[in-house]
């Protein structure tokens, strides 16, 4: 049985991410290489998921018809992609995402997208309790400095280890661009 190619599910990929009002972040490779898999997935003609996130609270820059809810040109949807918006972290709720991945029979999940301990944490723990295949791609991922709760900065890549280590071997497997996408050569 030849093994099936993940399904790329890209996460909150909007202009306002991109944005210096956002924070200071780590990865600044992280667009790049979210492109770079996000073409090979294309050119494999494999499922990809792009996930919106559209925001409750008016003035947000993810408030609908803002320009910071749009997607990143690069990254955008093709016209017949698959997208979901989301208004909490995690893509699986509300959404139908898990409906739209079993009727399809998919079981195996590629994670991108911002940020590592928000929303792409939380989406990376439901789809592992949920008992699907997954892997976060570390280096197509970011996050952004934060304040702990005992009052400690933290800098961007601390909060990116941190989300990660929290995810590595209980709900993913961490991974990078350049193995994922020799993995996918080898099933494409």
């Amino acid at each position: 049985m030849q093994p099936t190619i993940p399904t790329l599910i890209i996460i909150d990929m909007q202009k306002g991410m991109a944005s210096a009002a956002a924070g200071q972040r780590n990865n600044p490779d992280a667009e790049q290489n979210i492109a770079a898999l996000l073409q090979a997935w294309r050119k494999a003609g494999a499922p990809v998921v792009h996930v919106r996130h559209m925001s409750r609270t008016p003035g947000s820059v993810f408030w609908p018809g803002q320009p910071g809810a749009e997607f990143q040109e690069q990254l955008a949807p093709l016209p017949n992609s698959h997208v979901l918006e989301k208004n909490v972290p995690d893509a699986f709720i509300n959404t139908g995402l898990e409906r739209w991945l079993r009727v399809r029979d998919i079981t195996r999940l590629v994670i991108v997208g911002v940020s590592t301990n928000n929303s792409v944490e939380a989406t990376a723990r439901t789809a592992g309790n949920l008992g699907f295949d997954t892997e976060v791609v570390a280096d197509a991922t970011f996050a952004f400095a934060k304040v702990d709760y005992a009052g400690t900065p933290r800098s961007a890549d601390e909060v990116h280890a941190m989300a990660l280590a929290n995810l590595q071997g209980e709900y993913a497997t961490i991974v990078d661009t350049r193995q994922v996408l020799a993995a996918l050569a080898t099933v494409a």
